[in-house]
């Protein structure tokens, strides 16, 4: 059995009907910027965040910028960020003139480790932004707690983890304000590039609206040096049509993760996702590590089943960020993850199977 790494057919064939509905109604409002269906997302979603404020943004990087920039971070302070994340943790720091400092990760579940923060806490530092990678949140109390001690802000990375839960709260609303994406591929995605700053602070809501719109709250009226990045109307009214099915997906996706638990669990030199006491996963990704990857990434593509890394070069070896200087062995935890993930297919409407499939092609790997 062939088994992709993503499909989307079985979320979006059934929803194809109200998708089309949603664009034709989109068409059919002759208001295509900052209109009806963004105003009734933000709602929307800001109450599925458990949130005051959701502000649509153009992508899930200019989300991270803006959260930083409504929060004064810029030139001369350090951000927090973890080792081992997607690049744009890294970028939305830079992007606002401020230095990212990376914190190594827990090796079992690869979120940023709270018992590590306090050690790179500096002067200069600003900001805290932990990443709710693959989609486990965070020890969300551990690192609110250590802002508070150091009076700093807490910026969640929440691209790859809506609806995910620590001790009972939402990730996304635990920090002072936050970024997400819904690029295709997340858990709740658009069909194009798409994001959101969610916030339960009215100021800072207030200032990421103007700044996202020109930097602008009245028309050709320009109070400060802004950006355009808004949410379109079209992905808008798409997403709308997707967030009910979010918390169904997101069942769809831990039956799948505790289908490869049952199946994964005796092969030699293979290290399942661990979930952190406390903590929720709704499995954007499904990673496993094995110091054979690239191996097994080689023996399933010929077996016909599906996989990618998440990610292969850590954001300090990146050549971005060759000026930092900071040589190999300097982020130990964060290299190994690095040289022995590999991303399983996760999707809903996967059975059990196709689990079936790419654990008996696992198998015959461990096998030969």
């Amino acid at each position: 059995m062939n088994v992709p790494f993503l499909s989307f057919e079985p979320q979006h064939a059934p929803l194809r009907g109200a998708i089309a509905d949603a664009f034709a109604r989109v068409y059919d409002s002759y208001w295509y910027i900052l209109g009806e269906e963004v105003k009734q997302f933000e709602q929307e979603y800001a109450a599925f965040n458990h949130v005051a404020h959701t502000v649509g943004v153009a992508n899930g990087l200019d989300a991270l910028v803006l959260a930083l920039r409504v929060l004064g971070v810029g030139p001369g302070d350090e951000v927090i960020v973890p080792s081992n994340t997607y690049i744009a943790t890294w970028l939305a720091v830079t992007q606002v003139g401020a230095t990212p400092v990376g914190v190594e990760p827990e090796l079992a579940t690869s979120n940023l480790d709270p018992a590590l923060i306090a050690a790179a806490i500096t002067p200069r530092t600003r900001a805290i932004m932990p990443v709710h990678l693959y989609g486990q949140a965070c020890r969300m109390t551990e690192i609110m707690d250590i802002a508070a001690e150091y009076n700093l802000y807490v910026v969640e990375d929440n691209a790859q983890s809506q609806g995910a839960v620590f001790d009972g709260g939402i990730t996304g609303s635990f920090g002072h304000v936050n970024g997400t994406s819904f690029y295709p591929g997340k858990n709740l995605g658009a069909l194009g590039d798409a994001g959101a700053v969610t916030t339960n602070n009215d100021d800072l809501a207030q200032k990421v609206r103007i700044l996202h719109n020109y930097g602008s709250q009245k028309k050709y009226y320009n109070e400060v040096v802004g950006y355009n990045s808004r949410l379109d109307e079209l992905q808008a009214a798409v997403l709308r049509v997707k967030l009910p099915e979010l918390a169904e997906w997101s069942r769809q996706r831990q039956q799948v993760a505790a289908w490869y638990n049952q199946y994964l669990v005796d092969i030699a030199d293979l290290r399942l996702p661990a979930v952190a006491a406390g903590a929720t996963h709704v499995y954007h990704l499904y990673v496993v590590h094995t110091p054979h990857r690239d191996a097994l990434q080689q023996h399933l593509t010929e077996q016909g089943i599906g996989t990618l890394i998440h990610y292969p070069i850590p954001p300090h070896q990146q050549q971005a960020y060759q000026d930092l200087q900071l040589p190999v062995g300097h982020f130990p935890i964060a290299e190994e993850l690095a040289t022995t993930c590999l991303s399983l297919p996760m999707w809903p409407g996967m059975n059990e199977e196709h689990v079936a499939a790419v654990a008996a092609a696992m198998q015959s790997f461990s096998l030969r």
